[in-house]
């Protein structure tokens, strides 16, 4: 396969077959501005031919750093299919047609829950959150929910995919993907 773009769809829909729960689920990697790595997980919400799109508060801490240093760094992993696939790149934002398209397909809570938090910032009770959640629920009584300014999306735009295929004995199969001058992608293989 020349296509690393077609490669991880590929696994992505046999992820979507087998695993359990948020087949769509990767570790998104940023960095603080004096180089300190930060991850967690988060959910992937489309694919296109640029690159991998996820959204959330731009007030939050990884839009933070991503202000800072636009390198990131994604992680799939299915233990059920022995796979993972990292992928390094940088990020730019989405449109804000995209995300206000992304944002109307979220349930009603989901939308509400976009204005009453105030992602990665001290809570002092979970009483708060509910009050506010509730506040802006007496707001936007019905299904029009504006999405918020400080909530929009990123995409990942990939300069290096790797796809890691568990094997017996720890032989395991790296297949990594590097653009070319002029577009397309070279493939090679690693040592596991």
């Amino acid at each position: 396969m020349t296509d690393p773009f077609a490669h991880f769809q590929e696994w992505m829909t046999d992820a979507e077959k087998t695993e359990p729960s948020d087949p769509n689920a990767m570790t998104v990697v940023t960095a603080t501005p004096d180089g300190k790595p930060s991850a967690r997980t988060i959910l992937l919400k489309g694919t296109d031919p640029r690159g991998f799109v996820f959204y959330t508060n731009k007030q939050s801490r990884k839009a933070d750093e991503l202000a800072a240093n636009g390198h990131v760094f994604l992680l799939f992993f299915w233990k059920s299919l022995g796979r993972q696939i990292r992928i390094e790149g940088v990020v730019e934002h989405v449109t804000d047609a995209e995300a206000d398209a992304y944002y109307a397909t979220r349930p009603r809570a989901s939308r509400l829950g976009a204005w009453a938090s105030d992602q990665s910032r001290p809570l002092a009770t979970r009483a708060e959150l509910e009050r506010r959640l509730a506040d802006y629920d007496a707001k936007y009584p019905g299904e029009d929910i504006p999405r918020p300014p400080h909530w929009s999306g990123y995409r990942v735009l990939p300069s290096y995919f790797e796809f890691w295929q568990n094997m017996e004995f720890r032989l395991h199969d790296r297949t990594i993907y590097i653009p070319t001058p002029g577009g397309g992608w070279t493939t090679g293989k690693l040592f596991p």
